[in-house]
């Protein structure tokens, strides 16, 4: 979507234009509340795909990381061509992948089975929603950063979600195959409305880039990696996500195995969780309005350090999820920051932003799986204190003043 499309507010103004511009803004957001829908699905039905399917605690570390892994060289290229005018038919095909992957999660039979349905999901969420995430942010420059925080509002909201849709469907005798058949059906109808409401201008990124193509968007993003700042937001981004979805991707199993919850309430523990998240990232949207967003992530990054070590020591499940909760609304705007900063850092490439961040996460996509192998060889309690990384990073690492005046 060209920069000309939306106007420089959170949404387009009114009248017929308007609205037609502002609904396919809505569907954007849309677009990351069912991709976090699916996810929420994956963490609260964690549990009982583990038990039916027998995995391992190194087998779910592999279905952390491999697909994270292969979606991190597949999709660079993707997200670069994505500063073209490309960009329309890739979050298409993208919608239409997304749905056969749901088909495969729900058909699977074994490890082998359900790890060829999440490898197939991240080229195919890195078209459909990377893309949309990249359009919102060249809506608005000015305001990445609020417009990040409406992004992970409505993901959060769509995590909260899928784990009461898996409560719902388990209930109802349907199990998480008929709700990941629900879910297919969810994205095949968004795909197709979003087709429909195609802008007039839907390519994105500067004019360069949409007459150079692939090649000059491969050399700019080249360039883009000689540059400190740039590194600093992408280093970042991969720790912080320690405390995100490093934590939620194991929290499941975690009340299960360690603090001793019944398979039967882990997923109003995750519900739980998520719907504190909800709260935190609504609550962030004003909050950035007067306070600048790098003080704010620097001051919840050193309560994170108390909060995370209480967390592990606590004793009994109620009183791990009073400080669960806390922790959930202390990480509250670690991702759209340090994300917002990324794209401003590479102001009118968006696609390249998101490209240089799956380069970054080749790196970040093995952390899962290590944190799955200490879980196996000392035990799940002791491996969680590897998350620890994310919030002494962020401690250390963000700068007191950015040049674009956002620290």
């Amino acid at each position: 979507m060209s920069q000309h499309t939306l106007s420089h507010s959170a949404l387009p103004p009114a009248g017929k234009a308007g609205r037609g511009l502002r609904a396919f803004a809505l569907a954007l957001l849309a677009i990351e509340f069912l991709d976090e829908l699916a996810d929420g699905s994956w963490q609260a039905a964690r549990p009982l795909i583990r038990d039916e399917l027998a995995l391992t605690y190194a087998q779910i570390g592999l279905l952390l990381s491999v697909p994270k892994l292969v979606g991190n060289l597949l999709e660079p290229a993707i997200f670069i061509t994505g500063d073209t005018p490309r960009r329309h038919a890739l979050v298409l095909w993208g919608g239409a992948g997304y749905t056969l992957a749901l088909l495969l999660v729900a058909a699977s039979r074994g490890f082998a089975s359900l790890l060829l349905a999440f490898v197939a999901f991240n080229p195919a969420a890195g078209a459909f929603v990377g893309l949309a995430q990249a359009a919102l942010m060249d809506a608005a420059p000015a305001r990445r950063e609020q417009n990040m925080a409406r992004w992970v509002f409505a993901g959060s909201l769509g995590v909260l979600c899928g784990a009461l849709a898996v409560n719902a469907a388990v209930a109802l005798g349907a199990g998480w195959r008929g709700w990941y058949v629900a879910l297919a059906l969810l994205m095949l109808a968004l795909t197709v409305a979003v087709g429909r409401l195609k802008p007039a201008h839907a390519a994105a990124g500067d004019g360069a880039d949409a007459r150079g193509g692939l090649k000059a968007g491969a050399l700019a993003a080249w360039r883009a990696l000689r540059r400190v700042e740039v590194w600093r937001w992408l280093v970042l981004l991969e720790l912080a996500d320690l405390m995100l979805d490093g934590l939620h991707g194991y929290l499941a199993l975690y009340f299960v195995d360690v603090a001793g919850a019944g398979r039967a309430r882990v997923g109003l523990i995750v519900a739980f969780w998520s719907g504190v998240s909800l709260a935190g990232d609504l609550l962030l949207i004003p909050v950035l309005e007067h306070m600048r967003g790098l003080s704010y992530l620097r001051w919840s990054a050193r309560v994170m350090l108390l909060l995370f070590p209480a967390f592990l020591l606590a004793p009994g499940v109620a009183a791990k999820l009073v400080l669960v909760a806390l922790i959930a609304l202390a990480n509250s705007g670690w991702y759209s920051i340090l994300k917002a900063q990324l794209y401003a850092a590479l102001p009118g490439r968006s696609g390249a932003a998101l490209a240089l961040h799956n380069v970054a996460g080749l790196g970040g996509a093995l952390i899962p799986f290590a944190v799955g192998l200490a879980a196996e060889r000392f035990g799940l309690g002791a491996a969680m204190w590897l998350l620890l990384a994310g919030p002494v990073a962020l401690v250390c690492a963000i700068p007191r003043a950015a040049k674009n005046g956002a620290a």
